[in-house]
């Protein structure tokens, strides 16, 4: 366990634990492999899990305390450099960075706790490619995650969203800034919505921080290898998340203890099976008339709040 956490916390390769633990190269590696997927195996299902209803409304509450209510957190994917990837793969996996690199797609929360990752996709694909592959929305559209319920600006929304960049499509799941922003109220909500966005980079670097291995090139030659360690990596990051959370408080901090019990709340909700309800469900979250509603309606809401502030 120490050769397979240093090899992960510091990046160091196999070869180094010879001198410093008096392991073999061989056994760091074998010992690397049992560990992340025990990890992962055994930890998965809390620490890896789709938000429930008590943490939808924790993320509710959040949301609403930095002036976007129905806000579940942020949207965004990294690269991984492949250093060892198999020459036959090369080309698939080569993007813009001229380097052979590997997909993550996380959703974090304020508090750095990364609620979705999807791993293991090939680096020449954008953030539309690996959206269209990802479950992120999949038990939306399936009926088996709660809906959302709230309002802004008088009008009623049953669906939260996450931040995203430009990039990511016009849906009412997403909430992108507006370019180049002409009056002071658009200004305000482009600065407030990348503000918030930040989140997700921030929960890449102190990922990036703590499990030196993802920061730096991958050696391994097996991409399952390297999806059990970084599903372990980020295991073990909401571990200490969860752990040190509460030293993160601090001046415009949002205190997690004290959530309104009379704020938004998720609704229960029974899965169907109806292949109707489905294609119902799946247009609903593509919807660009909604998108655009929701986003002036939190212009017109920001822009409220800093008035009264």
């Amino acid at each position: 366990m120490t050769a397979a956490i240093k090899m992960l916390a510091y990046g160091v390769s196999a070869d180094f634990m010879d001198e410093y633990l008096r392991i073999g190269e061989s056994t760091a590696i074998k010992s690397l492999k049992k560990f992340v997927k025990a990890v992962v195996s055994i930890f998965s299902e809390e620490y890896l899990r789709s938000p429930n209803n008590n943490d939808i409304a924790r993320l509710l509450a959040v949301g609403q305390h930095h002036g976007f209510p129905g806000m579940l957190g942020s949207i965004d994917y990294m690269h991984w450099k492949w250093k060892n990837c198999p020459s036959k793969w090369k080309g698939q996996y080569i993007g813009h960075t001229h380097d052979p690199t590997i997909i993550l797609e996380i959703v974090a929360s304020y508090d750095l706790w990364i609620w979705h990752a999807f791993f293991g996709l090939p680096g020449s694909h954008n953030d539309i490619n690996v959206l269209e592959r990802s479950s992120v929305f999949s038990e939306l559209a399936e009926g088996c995650a709660p809906p959302v319920n709230y309002s802004i600006n008088g009008n009623d929304y049953s669906m939260g969203y996450y931040l995203a960049d430009g990039i990511y499509p016009s849906w009412e799941t997403f909430v992108k800034t507006i370019p180049a922003p002409q009056d002071r109220k658009r200004q305000h909500f482009a600065s407030s919505q990348e503000a918030a966005r930040k989140d997700v980079e921030r929960a890449f670097g102190v990922l990036q921080a703590q499990f030196a291995i993802v920061r730096g090139p991958a050696r391994f030659f097996h991409l399952e290898m390297l999806k059990d360690i970084m599903m372990a990596c980020i295991i073990l990051h909401n571990m200490i998340v969860e752990d040190e959370r509460h030293t993160y408080l601090g001046a415009n901090d949002f205190d997690y203890d004290q959530i309104d019990n009379n704020g938004p709340k998720p609704v229960s909700h029974n899965p169907t099976c109806n292949l109707m309800q489905f294609i119902e469900r799946h247009n609903s979250i593509r919807d660009k008339g909604i998108h655009s509603q929701l986003q002036a309606d939190l212009v017109e809401h920001l822009w409220q709040l800093q008035g009264q502030s």
